[in-house]
């Protein structure tokens, strides 16, 4: 009788432990990392400095030479 215990436990209960343990590591890593957001904000807000400063050169070109967009 002992050993069909361990046969099952062995057979059934480890399984569902080892599934549920990674099943719980992996919602736990679903999130970002507190590093990861800061650095996605940085990244964002470089994007949107580079997006100005892109707009800003556009606008130069567009009075000093008209047809810039045509020349490529």
């Amino acid at each position: 009788m002992g050993e069909i215990v361990v046969i099952l436990s062995l057979a059934v209960i480890a399984p569902l432990v080892i599934i549920l343990h990674f099943v719980t590591k992996w919602r736990e890593s679903k999130g970002l990392s507190n590093e990861d957001e800061k650095m996605l904000e940085d990244l964002w807000g470089n994007a949107q400095r580079m997006e100005s400063r892109i707009n800003s050169l556009e606008t130069i070109l567009d009075d000093v030479s008209p047809e810039w967009r045509k020349k490529t």
